[in-house]
């Protein structure tokens, strides 16, 4: 699911700017743009982040500077020579390679180590962490909060669905039960056809195919099946609601399950409106398998 926070805060003698960023993914996948000097930030936000997210990719940014007032901020000429050669390198390193990059700015430069003699890490950058992730934590509960609405509407989109396909279900158990007769006529015709000409074959084997001609006419199992993936679909939706914990990967293993069984009753139609109603229920699938990618 797609997801933005931003917050701003200001401690320990440094004032801090954070983004987080989340979209579409199949797995968890995070890109942190922080300061390095910060001892163990890293570390510490990709553990939270992990703990809080379990489907997506989510890249955070944090800019951290010099509160107004806190100290005197003096720029080495030489470092700064070297983080501007640095990153005219990278650059031109990914233009060769036909890479895009976001634009540096100069507060990204001057955040670099040593350009700001005045704003070099501090000895004990421990107090200053703990503040950043007392931070990260509210940022996380407001990109979740996003994340939480925008999965309440797709639960109300899918619920939709699920409706739609349990409908066409009940048409094809009619369009079944309908054509019940037919089929069974059909079936004598064939064991008649088969009696006339089963002079010297085996009575058990005649029976086997009989019976094997009359369950690839039965499309009950199927409905039956699709029947059961939407109640198991409800219960995912109705209990990652009650409970929030993440439920795409398994609707999206349900997803395939149904898409199974609409194609075996499509295969087993033997009868036009069965099979409008399968392709029906084949569109509808693939349509809601689209909205479960973006469910965490």
């Amino acid at each position: 699911m797609t997801g933005f926070a931003a917050r701003k805060g200001a401690g320990e003698g440094y004032q801090w700017r954070f983004e987080m960023r989340g979209v579409n993914g199949r797995g968890f996948d995070l890109r942190l743009r922080v300061p390095d000097w910060i001892e163990g930030l890293e570390q510490g936000l990709r553990a939270a982040a992990g703990k809080a997210i379990a489907r997506g990719n989510v890249s955070v940014t944090l800019k951290a500077e010099r509160a107004e007032g806190a100290g005197e901020s003096v720029i080495d000429a030489d470092a700064l020579a070297r983080a501007l050669a640095a990153v005219a390198l990278v650059e031109a390193r990914a233009e060769a390679a036909d890479l895009e990059l976001a634009p540096v700015s100069a507060a990204d430069v001057l955040a670099m180590r040593g350009v700001v003699q005045g704003e070099s890490a501090p000895e004990d950058t421990g107090a200053l962490r703990a503040a950043l992730m007392a931070d990260f934590a509210a940022l996380l509960a407001d990109f979740n909060a996003m994340r939480a609405r925008e999965g309440e509407a797709l639960a109300a989109i899918v619920s939709d669905q699920l409706a739609r396909i349990e409908e066409l279900i009940a048409q094809a158990r009619t369009v079944a039960e309908a054509r019940a007769p037919e089929m069974a006529a059909a079936l004598r015709a064939n064991l008649a056809r088969v009696l006339d000409n089963s002079e010297g074959a085996d009575p058990d084997r005649v029976a086997q195919e009989l019976a094997l001609i009359a369950v690839k006419a039965d499309v009950r199992e199927e409905l039956d099946r699709l029947d059961a993936h939407v109640d198991a679909a409800r219960e995912l939706i109705a209990g990652a609601r009650s409970a929030p914990g993440p439920v795409g990967r398994k609707l999206d293993f349900l997803s395939q399950e149904f898409m199974r069984e609409a194609n075996t009753l499509c295969s087993k139609a033997q009868s036009g409106d069965l099979t409008r109603i399968g392709l029906d229920l084949k569109a509808l699938i693939e349509q809601m398998r689209e909205q479960i990618q973006n469910i965490e």
